[in-house]
């Protein structure tokens, strides 16, 4: 793919792809696996921005940008941070799943602000390309890449491989994001694994299940079961793909790491409803600190269900219907019954970005009314 000068290295894209998803059970490796995600764009280093479970947000970071985090946080630069006030309430990432500077802030803006004339210089920083991910459908996390102040802007290519690694980032989240918020040490990963709410099952390179959570029985509820030792999906209209999207992620192969996250929906063969099997590819290196539980694991599948009366998965809502993600989060809340202004209070924006988001989403599915949107994703029974 070429852009310009740039010209998107896939092997890199791969070795960033396998480091995010050496992070995904292994918290302690995600500054390397963001190094290695800006190393795609040739960048200084990137940051994920995660939800805790109070509420409040926690940063992780490239080794590369410590100095700056540092200085950003003890110097209280984020009461500054500009990009930061404005990406989520103003709805800048309503219309796309990438954002840069020219979506959000002025060329006279970028000369002036403080966070733009003395924060960011001091660092050798100028640039930053952001995607919004959601690993769960109660949690907001943010990619962002950080560019040097020596480099043009992004372009709008540099950005699709940001969003394409966000897709990544996110997926591997599913897992990992629970496991940061924890804090597990390598002797508590069973224990984290047991007390998460979302069923955990960790398969071998042949596919079979060497661990079960105790959820995994409770959330695969009558969509899922183990077969001779094999994860299976009870409708058999689902079993290939399961059994595809399996196999393919046991293989060390570039053109399945390059390809978009393997997901798989299986319905409930009684009670109804829709499970979502995040499928993780496992890369774990005996001898880097990695957990004794995970030496053997090559594939972590991941199933997700929400409760009675939830809001569905907004990942899910995006993928299922064409829209960006924040369109997405609209839909999933006004389709749960939420009028726009609640929604717009639960999401952190404006009523009129909600109101402008929901449009396009009406839009884009192909309904006129509110009441016709929740009429549309209770059809679908998404869980």
């Amino acid at each position: 793919m070429a852009v310009g000068q740039w010209i998107l290295d896939e092997q890199v894209f791969v070795s960033a792809v396998e480091a995010i998803y050496a992070a995904a059970a292994s918290p302690a490796h995600w500054p390397q696996a963001l190094q290695a995600i800006a190393d795609c764009t040739g960048d200084i280093g990137a940051i994920l921005i995660y939800q805790r479970e109070d509420g409040s947000y926690g940063t992780i970071g490239s080794p590369s940008l410590d100095a700056a985090r540092l200085e950003y946080d003890r110097d209280e630069w984020w009461r500054h941070d500009i990009r930061f006030a404005r990406a989520a309430p103003h709805g800048y990432f309503a219309r796309t799943d990438a954002i840069t500077e020219r979506d959000i802030v002025t060329p006279e803006e970028l000369e002036t602000l403080p966070f733009y004339a003395e924060f960011l210089p001091r660092h050798g920083l100028k640039w930053f390309g952001a995607v919004s991910i959601s690993p769960d459908p109660h949690v907001a996390a943010a990619l962002s890449v950080q560019r040097s102040q020596d480099k043009p802007a992004f372009t709008d290519d540099e950005l699709a491989v940001i969003a394409r690694l966000g897709r990544h980032v996110e997926n591997a989240l599913r897992l990992g994001v629970r496991l940061i918020n924890a804090e597990g040490s390598q002797q508590a990963l069973i224990d984290v694994l047991a007390r998460l709410g979302v069923g955990v099952f960790l398969l071998d390179a042949t596919g079979r299940v060497i661990f079960a959570n105790a959820a995994s029985e409770q959330v695969a509820g009558d969509g899922l079961t183990v077969v001779q030792g094999r994860l299976a999906a009870k409708v058999a209209s689902s079993q290939e793909a399961l059994r595809t999207a399996i196999a393919g992620a046991s293989l060390d192969d570039a053109a399945t790491l390059s390809a978009p996250p393997r997901r798989v929906l299986i319905p409930g063969k009684e009670q109804g409803g829709l499970l979502a099997v995040h499928i993780l590819p496992v890369r774990a290196v005996p001898g880097e600190g990695v957990e004794n539980l995970l030496i053997d694991v090559s594939v972590i599948a991941v199933v997700t269900s929400a409760q009675p009366g939830e809001p569905p998965d907004p990942a899910l809502v995006r993928d299922l219907f064409g829209l960006t993600l924040a369109e997405a989060r609209i839909a999933a809340l006004i389709g749960a019954g939420l009028a726009p202004r609640n929604a717009s209070l639960a999401l952190g924006i404006s009523e009129e970005t909600a109101r402008t988001t929901l449009k396009r989403v009406f839009a884009k599915v192909g309904v006129s009314r509110q009441s016709e949107l929740a009429a549309l994703l209770t059809k679908l029974s998404l869980r």
